[in-house]
């Protein structure tokens, strides 16, 4: 399995992370990509990620910290991803859900990465919430960068519009939360190879060890197990999908 979607450098896991990395290789979780938020964040996945081959990361500016950052940042988004762990920008996008950052300080934001990953040929990661009308006019004027929309947890709507642009959907343990029915009918109309799994570590636990404070990536087989129940499948076969669409997407080849 792959956690397509972590946070390994948030405390809560990092002050952990060997035993971390050692549920998760137990569990079968056999790579992991951890994202940045902000650029320093980002510059700690970064070097979180050297020397660990099981590893890989996105460097980007969240929109919920972009209010932290200014537009003459940027280039140090250049510099971050010339190197080799890094397979993707994000995690970028529109928060209408918070009021951390104005939203023309997020959309400037937004569009300056997208425009940078457009330029690197790189695949981005999507943040967004009550803000999906916008985030997809905003990527139309960018068509060649391939998307994600992570920890997706919006109306079957909402997703159909998502997939029939032709960008993917990351769902999380929320889709085994047990007032998810609409969230699980947007997986199951959600097609084989426009599908990823993760965690969004140290947040959302999966049932039934939502209790547990903090999330990891070990927990994300309860995903897997969800969606093998749901399309009728095993656990090998959602992996062998989602490992694959992970690969591709990211360019990161099993």
């Amino acid at each position: 399995m792959i956690d397509s979607h972590c946070h390994l450098t948030d405390e809560r896991l990092l002050s952990q992370l060997e035993e971390v990395l050692a549920r998760a290789a137990a569990a079968g979780v056999r790579r992991m990509i951890t994202v940045g938020t902000d650029l320093a964040d980002a510059a700690a996945a970064v070097a979180l990620c050297r020397g660990r081959e099981n590893l890989r990361c996105a460097v980007g500016v969240h929109p919920n910290y972009c209010q932290e950052a200014e537009l003459t940042d940027l280039p140090r988004l250049r510099e971050l991803q010339s190197d080799p762990a890094v397979v993707a920008l994000g995690e970028m996008g529109l928060d209408y859900h918070h009021t951390f950052a104005d939203r023309a300080r997020q959309a400037r934001f937004f569009e300056h990465q997208l425009a940078l990953a457009a330029e690197l040929g790189r695949p981005v990661i999507i943040h967004c919430r009550d803000a999906i009308d916008d985030a997809l006019a905003v990527l139309r004027d960018h068509p060649t960068v391939p998307a994600v929309f992570h920890c997706f947890t919006g109306s079957v709507a909402e997703a159909e519009r998502i997939l029939g642009a032709g960008y993917l959907l990351g769902y999380t343990g929320a889709a085994t939360f047990k007032k998810a029915d609409e969230l699980r009918e947007s997986i199951r109309r959600t097609p084989h190879h426009q599908l990823l799994i993760e965690t969004d570590a140290p947040y959302l636990t999966p049932e039934p060890l939502r209790k547990q404070k903090t999330n990891e990536p070990a927990l994300v087989r309860y995903v897997v197990d969800t969606i093998a129940n749901m399309w009728g499948m095993t656990t090998d076969e959602i992996d062998a999908i989602t490992s694959a669409n992970t690969a591709r997407f990211f360019r990161w080849p099993l």
